[in-house]
């Protein structure tokens, strides 16, 4: 007798986790290099922005990535989830007396580490959308110019990394929402 179990196909009927993964990072960007431009002070609505929407939210959208067997999708939004929660430990715990902050070329390392591992997934976008392309290429960019601002102490350079990091924010606020539109219009 044949296996009929064999021939049975689940369908995966749960959401498209992408946009939230997508718009957690968009937003806690902008935020963030609102801040990296000079407009605003880094606060409390910042940082607790980057421990709950662009740390937990992101995280979350991972795992439901993984669920749907999206590697890349599992690997982006893990990743960046976990970036924001440890650039808000490095704020805090010093201003909270549990540990030193970085020092010397600590915090140039660490940006350049995320812009090496960030140029490495814009060339998986390549097979991908162009908005995620843009999001990625930003992303890189934006990565490598606050290494530089930290590198050289330039307010000009982390000035402008804050307005290019702005408009990283937005590009990844445009794919979060098109995406949500697109299964709303069917399009």
């Amino acid at each position: 007798m044949e296996n009929v179990t064999s021939s049975i196909k689940t369908v995966d009927l749960s959401a498209n986790p992408a946009p939230l993964g997508l718009l957690a990072f968009g937003m806690t960007t902008i935020l963030l290099n609102l801040h990296n431009s000079g407009l605003f002070p880094l606060g409390s609505m910042i940082l607790a922005m980057g421990i709950f929407y662009g740390g937990l939210a992101q995280v979350i959208a991972g795992i439901m990535e993984w669920k749907k067997g999206n590697t890349f999708g599992t690997t982006a939004f893990i990743s960046y989830g976990f970036f924001w929660l440890t650039l808000v430990a490095l704020i805090a715990l010093p201003k909270m007396g549990l540990s030193d902050g970085p020092k010397g070329a600590s915090m140039v390392a660490y940006l350049v580490l995320w812009g090496v591992f960030t140029g490495g997934l814009f060339i998986g976008t390549l097979r991908l959308s162009k908005s995620l392309q843009v999001v990625f290429a930003t992303l890189t960019i934006l990565f490598f110019l606050l290494a530089l601002g930290d590198y050289t102490g330039s307010t000009t350079i982390k000035h402008l990394a804050g307005y290019e990091g702005l408009i990283c924010g937005a590009s990844a606020v445009y794919a979060g929402m098109s995406q949500i539109w697109d299964e709303i219009y069917q399009k």
